[in-house]
Parts: C-alpha cells; sequence; structure tokens
C-alpha cells in the first residue's frame, strides 16, 4: 500500500480497480471474488453470467465471444466510471472470449463497498455498462443449424 503525498506517515487507500481482463481462457469467481477483498467493505456483490442452454425460444448449441482491440480500454473506463460514482472499496471485472459452450462462464463482475445497498447498485452498474459499451460481440449457434450475431 503506498503513502499518502500530503501525510507520509498515513496510508493510501489501494486503487480500487482491482482486476479486469479479457481473456481467452476459463473465468475464476474465486479469483474475482478474491480480488474485490477489503477489510472496510461491508457488502460484497458477485455477477457471474454464464452461457444458457437456450435464447429467443431455441436451443443454444455454442457461442463464441469477440473482442474489439479497443475492449480493455473501455473496460477500465467503464470500471473507473463506477468507482468515481459510487463508494467502490475494490471493483473486478473478466469477460470471456473465444468458443463457449452451454454452462461455461462469459463474465464475472464484483464490486466491494461499505454498505450492501450501493454494493448491489455498483455491481448492477458495473455489468449493465460493460454489457452496454464494451465492444465485444457474441456469435450464437443454435442446434436446428441457425445463427445469429447479438451486440454487433
Amino acid at each position: 500500500m503506498a503513502r499518502t503525498e500530503d501525510h507520509p506517515g498515513e496510508l493510501a487507500a489501494p486503487e480500487p480497480v482491482r482486476l479486469l481482463a479479457i481473456r481467452d481462457t476459463p473465468l475464476s469467481v474465486d479469483e474475482v471474488f478474491t480480488a474485490v477483498g477489503d477489510d472496510a467493505a461491508g457488502g460484497t456483490v458477485l455477477f457471474v453470467g454464464t452461457v444458457r442452454d437456450h435464447d429467443g425460444g431455441a436451443d443454444v448449441a455454442g457461442l463464441g465471444y469477440s473482442a474489439h482491440p479497443s475492449a480493455e480500454a473501455e473496460l477500465r473506463r467503464v470500471a473507473e466510471k463506477v468507482a468515481a460514482d459510487f463508494p467502490v472499496r475494490a471493483l473486478a471485472a473478466v469477460h470471456r472470449v473465444g468458443e463457449l459452450t452451454v454452462g461455461d462462464l462469459a463474465v464475472v463482475v464484483a464490486v466491494s463497498c461499505p454498505h450492501r445497498a450501493e454494493a448491489f447498485e455498483a455491481c448492477r452498474r458495473l455489468i449493465d455498462d460493460l454489457k452496454r459499451e464494451v465492444p465485444l460481440w457474441k456469435h450464437q449457434r443454435f442446434s436446428d443449424g441457425t445463427e445469429e450475431w447479438v451486440g454487433a
């Protein structure tokens, strides 16, 4: 932990954005949960998005996620905005790219705050803004042979 410039004997609060990544390897709930551990946080909210077996009434056989080269920078922008808008002690977000199957983890985000209400609100904003603003695209393949792009 860094010392503050104004008070050299006082420890500065750690950076609230602790883990951000877009990965082509399986995600870990434990890694994200551990990243947002903070003794000053009374509430931690974790969201896990998984590949479901259906969408829009069709059976999903699998899907692939792809990301624009700017996706990690946009993820950081979204995370820093959430950290600035809420009393976030710690924040983490990881999203998977590549080919996924039903049951795989696609996204894991977590936020810890002093109180539960603000942790829920900040986590909800984080996942909603990530899905809306970070350039990630989902290519769904259905068991009937059809396919669709989502978010493209």
